[in-house]
């Protein structure tokens, strides 16, 4: 009797310990990111976005910003092919150098997330589900030279050269019509078939802003997008409740609107640099407290996905994690003769020091490093430093690296400031 009881004893214990490493198991991360066009942060709540709603109950929103630095070197124009470039590579226009939405010359030295994805994992699945090609062949650059001919694993998009099936007419009712299919495939391919990196586009709400403003066309528009977004939704929820998987969902836009009537962006005014970002985690008290950039998400992803760029790659990022620990924020530089004057804003009341560097040259423009030498330390809590410069140069690239992530700022000795 005592033999029956231990192994039944025994049994039960190992039923309890597969079931708790079942549990502990790592979940399989997966990552959505939607970019839904022209919709500037004060239009969210003047109309009904119930699945915004939800995904940011879930997890958080915030106002955002796009434009670069305002009146400095990394001033970015609000257009929309800019804020998606700089949403892909986690820096403004000055490295991206995609300018406008012919995408004319966008310098690859700087890589997408697609690539950077692809680089760790090449064995796992990406996909793209787009109302503009364009977004896949130049954005992204499938197979061209300059991004080692990065091929996407399933593309739905250039639906917008179907003019047999999607005739274009004056309302952009088409592109209406391109949206919901692009949607509903995406929802279809991804409660199906789960690739672990999907990029979403949607267009028709900027159409309804360009061609009406701030009027009922437009606010219906955003009703319009924010079904679509759900149906997307649901199947990342599907996946979550059926398979062992861990999905970071990301909503953005890509930029503003004019505060005159809503009508046009490109500009540098307060409403036409306002955007927002929703998510189904909780951000760090960085998002939380903080007006985040589009050029956050970069490496949001980079860290939901465990991603290891080279150090080449991370020193350039213009931006920081909305997951995880966050240092500090908003370094900037001041030129004083030899003596360099720097500032930022702690989030952290600690003695932890940050180490900073410089770098004379723009290498990595070209697709070369740069080499940085070692200014000094100061601790983070201080929120300023000052070091002496040394010998002069045209460029100077400043890092400061925290404990949990760098951040960089330029300056030439034209500039008073950035």
């Amino acid at each position: 009797m005592k033999l029956k009881i231990t192994s039944m004893a025994m049994m039960l214990l190992l039923c309890s310990y597969q079931m708790i490493a079942q549990e502990d198991r790592q979940k399989e991360k997966k990552l959505v990111f939607i970019i839904v066009d022209g919709i500037a942060a004060d239009m969210i709540p003047k109309t009904s976005t119930p699945n915004l709603d939800a995904i940011s109950l879930k997890g958080d929103f915030s106002e955002a910003y796009v434009g670069g630095g305002k009146g400095t070197y990394s001033e970015t124009p609000t257009i929309s092919a800019v804020g998606y470039n700089s949403l892909l590579t986690g820096v403004w226009v000055n490295k991206h150098n995609v300018y406008g939405n012919e995408i004319k010359q966008p310098n690859y030295n700087y890589p997408s997330i697609f690539r950077l994805f692809t680089n760790d994992f090449p064995e796992k699945q990406t996909a793209i589900f787009s109302t503009w090609e364009d977004n896949r062949t130049k954005l992204l650059g499938e197979n061209l030279v300059g991004t080692n001919f990065l091929k996407i694993d399933y593309a739905f998009d250039g639906f917008e050269k179907d003019t047999l099936n999607f005739p274009h007419d004056p309302y952009r009712e088409y592109i209406k019509n391109i949206d919901k299919k692009v949607a509903y495939q995406a929802a279809e391919y991804i409660q199906n078939e789960a690739p672990d990196l999907t990029w979403v586009y949607l267009e028709f709400s900027d159409d309804m802003g360009h061609g009406y403003g701030d009027s009922p066309q437009l606010y219906n528009a955003i009703t319009f997008e924010d079904e679509l977004i759900g149906k997307i939704y649901e199947a990342i929820k599907y996946r979550e409740s059926n398979f062992n998987e861990d999905w970071l969902f990301i909503v953005t836009t890509d930029h503003g609107r004019t505060a005159k009537d809503g009508k046009h962006h490109g500009g540098q005014s307060d409403r036409e640099r306002s955007t927002w970002i929703a998510m189904n985690k909780k951000g760090n008290s960085y998002f939380k407290e903080q007006i985040p950039g589009i050029v956050d998400i970069l490496p949001t992803m980079i860290s939901f996905l465990e991603l290891y760029p080279e150090t080449s790659v991370k020193e350039e990022l213009d931006g920081v994690p909305l997951l995880g620990m966050v240092d500090a924020v908003g370094l900037s530089a001041n030129l004083d003769g030899a003596t360099l004057k720097l500032n930022w804003k702690a989030l952290s009341d600690t003695d932890t020091p940050a180490k900073f560097y410089v770098a004379r040259t723009n290498n990595v423009k070209y697709g070369a490093k740069d080499e940085y030498e070692l200014l000094g330390s100061a601790k983070i809590k201080n929120g300023t430093a000052e070091f002496n410069i040394g010998k002069k140069a045209d460029i100077y690239k400043i890092l400061m690296e925290t404990p949990n992530h760098r951040l960089n700022t330029w300056i030439t000795p034209t500039q008073t400031n950035n």
